[in-house]
């Protein structure tokens, strides 16, 4: 039995890119869950992660809307929020896939902590917006009174800012083990992760920051020995020259294309790159494994080499 880390991206679980209400996020993974369930019957042992970034963005600006009513919560606490939602949602959207298809599933959805470095050199130049447009006025006070970092978005307006550090380690790594031993199906690294870093006592405490999903997703995939890392997202395939006249998409490519495509500068920072750098870890610790990347429509046919793109 192949394991496989499905790793569901944060923008897949919305309507074009906007927040949606409970009952609507249910039925847009409700989709999703649909094709992992065929996954899951065609005999693979299956682990899920996902991104959250609309939905912990929605969380913030709920929290700082009722400051004034009920203490806000810090940012890491707003993560573990967003985990529960998004697991809950996922664990009733697998088992009623399922039980349409006439089999069973036994889901499992985790709360996360990943370990990061505090003094890994991305806290000293955060660059990762969350949360609300501000005013200028309201940014400087904002960055006196909690010490946030604040930087103007675009000509949109102000944002707090926070790190992507580099994901270390994923804590619950063995209760993720011992479930899939079990026989569940596991919903873990939600987000990429809860940012924590080791005290100087061992103790783990919340920090500031968003981990790539990718990259944390990847890391588990590596820590669980995987034999497949597919990464779901807005689009069918990977391209080069995207966007151009001569767009090409890729099907099937080996790692030192990959490679080659990343240093000519072929995918966007924020979107595609993380992805294809994660598949290039992946693939490359172990010969015989494969990355797939494509939309969550489409990931029963990339299984089977008929979409998507591949890398090996």
């Amino acid at each position: 039995m192949e394991t496989i880390v499905i790793a569901l991206g944060g923008n897949a679980l919305t309507i074009d890119g906007k927040l949606a209400d409970a009952r609507t996020q249910l039925r847009i993974i409700d989709n999703t869950s649909d094709e992992v369930a065929d996954i899951i019957q065609q005999g693979y042992k299956v682990v899920m992660t996902h991104g959250n970034g609309p939905q912990i963005g929605g969380i913030v600006m709920q929290n700082e809307s009722s400051a004034n009513i009920t203490p806000a919560m810090p940012f890491d606490v707003c993560g573990a929020m967003s985990q529960g939602m998004l697991g809950y949602h996922m664990v009733q959207g697998l088992q009623r896939a399922m039980r349409l298809k006439g089999g069973t599933v036994s889901p499992v959805a985790m709360v996360t902590q990943v370990v990061v470095d505090p003094e890994d050199p991305k806290f000293k130049n955060p660059t990762k917006p969350i949360g609300p447009f501000y005013t200028e006025e309201e940014a400087k006070k904002l960055e006196e009174e909690k010490g946030y970092i604040m930087k103007e978005d675009a000509g949109r307006g102000w944002r707090r800012v926070v790190a992507s550090p580099l994901p270390k380690e994923i804590v619950e790594l063995k209760a993720i083990r011992d479930l899939m031993d079990a026989g569940h199906t596991v919903i873990a690294v939600g987000g990429g992760g809860i940012p924590v870093f080791r005290d100087k006592d061992g103790d783990l405490d919340g920090i500031a920051a968003v981990i790539d999903k990718d990259l944390a997703s990847e890391r588990l995939a590596q820590d669980l020995d995987a034999d497949i890392f597919m990464m779901l997202t807005a689009v069918e395939k990977c391209y080069v020259n995207f966007r151009k006249p001569d767009q090409k998409a890729l099907d099937k490519i080996t790692v030192e294309e990959a490679k080659e495509y990343v240093r000519q500068g072929q995918f966007a920072a924020g979107s595609m790159l993380p992805k294809v750098e994660a598949a290039i870890r992946f693939v490359e610790a172990r010969p015989g494994r494969r990355c797939i990347i494509t939309t969550p429509d489409k990931s029963v046919e990339a299984l089977k080499g008929n979409a998507g793109t591949i890398i090996c």
